[in-house]
C-alpha cells in the first residue's frame, strides 16, 4: 500500500511531521499525556519531550499540561492547538485521498521527506529582530516569544550563507549541556543570555540532572547540570531560576 510521511510548511510558520500530531490528537481526546503517549507508542518522558518541542516550534503553545508522572496529569489543547489539528487532519484526508490515486501506477519509491535531526536538546524558532555585525562577527538577536530574546554570535559568512535578515525565521539550537543555572537576584555573569524563568522539573540521575525551565509563552529550556550542582543550589520546582547562556554557544538553523 502506497503510504508518505508529510512535512508541512510554510513561510514564517515551523515545518512540523503529520505523524507528530498523532500525540495532539491523542491528548485532546483523553485528557492525559501519559494517557496519550500509551496509545501512541511513546514512553512518558517521550510524548512531554514532544510536547514541549511543539510548544516551542509554534507561535503559541499547541497543549498547556501539568506533570503528573506516569499515573497522569491534567493536560488539554489551546485553541492554537485545537486548530493546528483541525489544519491536519484536512490535509490528511487530502493526502490520503491523492495516494489513493496513485496507487498502482507510481513507484513509492518516488517519495521521500527531508527532516532536520540535532543533537541539541532545544531547539526554539523565533524571529531575527535585529543584526550587529561586527568586523569578523555578527550578533543576532532572535525573538521566540514576546519580550524574550536568545542573542547569537555568528560569523558574517554564516550571516550570509544562511541568509540572516531581520524578519526572517530562524531556529535557536543550544545544547543542554552548555546552559548554566544560577538562582538569587542581581546576577553579574559574562553571558550574554539572562533567561528567568521558573523550575517546571527536575529528573535526577546517578551523576546528572535534568532540570526543565518554563521560560514564558510557552517556551523552556533543558538544562543538564551536575547532581552535585543540583542539590548545592537546592533546585526544586516551582523554583525561580535563571539560564545562562553564552552567545557563541547558541547555533542558529534555517529551513
Amino acid at each position: 500500500m502506497l503510504s508518505a510521511t508529510v512535512t508541512l510548511e510554510r513561510p514564517g510558520l515551523p515545518r512540523v511531521a503529520l505523524a507528530r500530531m498523532a500525540l495532539v490528537e491523542a491528548i485532546g481526546e483523553l485528557g492525559s499525556i501519559s494517557a496519550a503517549a500509551r496509545r501512541v507508542g511513546l514512553s512518558y518522558k517521550g510524548a512531554w519531550d514532544a510536547v514541549q518541542a511543539l510548544n516551542n516550534l509554534f507561535d503559541g503553545p499547541l497543549v498547556e499540561a501539568a506533570p503528573g508522572g506516569s499515573g497522569g496529569g491534567q493536560a488539554r489543547l489551546t485553541p492554537r492547538g485545537a486548530a493546528a489539528l483541525s489544519a491536519f487532519r484536512r490535509v490528511q484526508a487530502e493526502m490520503d485521498a491523492a495516494l489513493a490515486k496513485l496507487e498502482g501506477t507510481l513507484d513509492a519509491d518516488v517519495f521521500w521527506s527531508l527532516g532536520m535531526k540535532t543533537s541539541a536538546r532545544n531547539a526554539l524558532r523565533g524571529t531575527i529582530a535585529r543584526l550587529t555585525p561586527g568586523a569578523v562577527n555578527t550578533e543576532v538577536a532572535l525573538r521566540v516569544a514576546e519580550g524574550l530574546e536568545i542573542v547569537a554570535v555568528v560569523t558574517s559568512h554564516s550571516v550570509d550563507d544562511l541568509g540572516l535578515r531581520e524578519g526572517a525565521a530562524a531556529i535557536a539550537l543550544i545544547k543542554s549541556s552548555f546552559i548554566v543555572l544560577a538562582k538569587g537576584e542581581g546576577l553579574r555573569t559574562s553571558a550574554r543570555n539572562q533567561i528567568a524563568g521558573v523550575v517546571a522539573s527536575r529528573e535526577d540521575g546517578a551523576v546528572s540532572s535534568e532540570v526543565r525551565l518554563d521560560i514564558g509563552g510557552g517556551k523552556s529550556l533543558t538544562a543538564t547540570i551536575t547532581l552535585e550542582s543540583a542539590e548545592a543550589l537546592e533546585i526544586a520546582v516551582g523554583d525561580a531560576a535563571t539560564a545562562l547562556i553564552k552567545a557563541p554557544h547558541v547555533i542558529l538553523a534555517v529551513e
